[in-house]
């Protein structure tokens, strides 16, 4: 099952080497810098500069609401010693040997690896990348010219393709020191069939129009991010294609590369489109960190259409009483999650820390704002793995206020036993049809049935039934009748 789409990314040549590259440059012209992420309120971002082409390529620094677009220009120097890394982003080619003036120096290198820094003399050497234990099947030999500085060379492009082909994409890095506050991110397009794309956190353009080929580097606020990543759009308002938490520590460097293939059943190879983050210099820590899905629940029968907030972000506006959000990818770790009145941030009906780890949950809006059962977040983690191909897994969740402890019962088997109000079962089942019986607790499961529905269970489905509203609504704060709204979690 795979509920998330991992999609494009990046691009544009915001800072490129002064490389000189025998029958090869960078490509293309990078994007504009957006309005900045969360980290801040933007101003106009900087244009992104030109692909290498062996001449300095200085970019001017503009604030972009928290992301900066640095200025990093090419010296002169070919004395003394440059340190250059590689980095394996060709998706159709094998795993590779790389050689530098005739001996090998790395071998056996797989896609989406990223060595460490090698120290080489500054001047002109003779790269050949061959495949790993193969030295006569050549990929890519040619010279580079390296000054004092410090270097990615990126192999991408589709090994034997027209389009997008083979080739080293050559970048100088920024390794100097960044403020403790802050961290320098540069993001590298190295997906064959990627198109241009936004990139936005916190609903502000980071990213605007990056093409494949191209790298942008920027400056942040250290701190917690969501990359949603859009095709290119005037409004940077595209539908979002993938979403990427990321922790940038303040006082590091790091590049992020975009590998793979958004279509790998249409493309030259396997490999699926999915992201890659180094560390390149400074303090360390942090980069891409493991998501945590979560969806949001609204079944508090006299609360008000609500806004739900995590870490200071809208994240869903105007969300209606018995609905249920589609799951949400966010940064795992401790989130802050504000509950407010719909359109009214200052009537905050609830706020406090969510610790996600990398797995699925529900937060359910439960209880009263006048009633008996205060009004309350009930934090849930979901078990979606596969129930099995002719089983279905079922969660009821109890959060309807003026109903008792109750049984549900189908074929005048307990299929649940005992659920009190902000409690849940559950129970695998059988995939059939059945009409599922709600009851008073009692202890031969025999109560007096208040509500029943009928029910059609797939198998490898994963559901959670929601008994909401109130069983008695005309001596409650709301009309809101007691009903069971089932929601399909995951299906295999």
């Amino acid at each position: 099952m795979s509920r998330k789409t991992r999609r494009e990314m990046l691009a544009a040549l915001g800072a490129t080497a002064a490389v000189g590259l025998a029958g090869c440059s960078g490509n293309g012209d990078g994007g504009d810098g957006g309005d900045g992420g969360d980290g801040g309120d933007g101003g106009d971002g900087g244009d992104g500069g030109d692909g290498g082409d062996g001449g300095d390529t200085p970019t001017p620094t503009e604030d972009m609401g928290g992301m900066t677009e640095t200025d990093t220009s090419a010296g002169t120097d070919t004395m003394g010693t440059a340190n250059v890394r590689i980095a394996h982003f060709s998706p159709n080619a094998p795993n590779v040997d790389v050689y530098l003036d005739g001996s090998v120096v790395l071998e056996d290198v797989p896609f989406r690896a990223v060595s460490d820094y090698l120290e080489v003399p500054a001047g002109a050497h003779t790269v050949e990348v061959t495949a790993a234990g193969d030295p006569d099947t050549v990929a890519f030999e040619g010279e580079v010219t390296v000054e004092a500085a410090d270097y990615t060379i990126a192999a991408i492009g589709n090994l034997g393709g027209d389009e997008n082909g083979f080739e080293p994409l050559i970048l100088e890095d920024d390794n100097s020191e960044v403020a403790d506050d802050t961290a320098r991110v540069r993001l590298v397009h190295a997906s064959p069939d990627a198109p241009a794309v936004d990139v936005t956190a916190g609903g502000n353009a980071v990213f605007d129009g990056l093409a494949y080929g191209n790298a942008a580097t920027g400056e942040v606020p250290a701190g917690t991010y969501t990359l949603n990543v859009r095709p290119d759009t005037e409004e940077n308002d595209g539908d979002v294609v993938g979403t990427f938490p990321a922790q940038f520590e303040g006082g590091t460097t790091y590049t992020v590369f975009a590998g793979g293939y958004l279509s790998p059943d249409d493309a030259m190879g396997d490999a699926a489109f999915d992201l890659t983050a180094v560390v390149d210099s400074g303090a360390g820590g942090g980069g891409l960190v493991d998501p945590a899905n979560l969806r949001v629940g609204h079944f508090s029968p006299d609360a008000p259409n609500v806004d739900v907030y995590v870490d200071g972000d809208a994240v869903l506006t105007d969300v209606p009483f018995r609905t249920l959000s589609d799951y949400l990818t966010l940064p795992s770790g401790t989130r802050t999650v504000e509950i407010t009145a719909a359109g009214d941030p200052d009537t905050s009906v609830f706020e406090g820390d969510v610790e996600l780890a990398a797995a699925d949950y529900t937060v359910a809006a439960i209880g009263e704002l006048d009633g008996d059962e205060a009004f309350r977040p009930l934090v849930l983690e979901d078990d979606n793995s596969d129930p099995g191909g002719d089983q279905s897994r079922v969660r009821l969740v109890h959060a309807s206020p003026d109903a008792p402890t109750v049984d549900v019962t189908a074929g005048g088997d307990a299929v649940f036993d005992g659920v009190a109000f902000g409690e849940t079962g559950t129970a695998t089942v059988p995939a059939n049809d059945y009409t599922l019986n709600v009851r008073g607790d009692t202890e031969a499961n025999d109560g007096d049935v208040v509500a029943d529905y009928d029910v059609s269970l797939n198998g490898g489905t994963v559901y959670t039934a929601f008994a909401v509203g109130y069983l008695s609504p005309d001596d409650e704060p709301a009309d809101e009748a007691f009903d069971l709204q089932v929601a399909q979690d995951a299906s295999y």
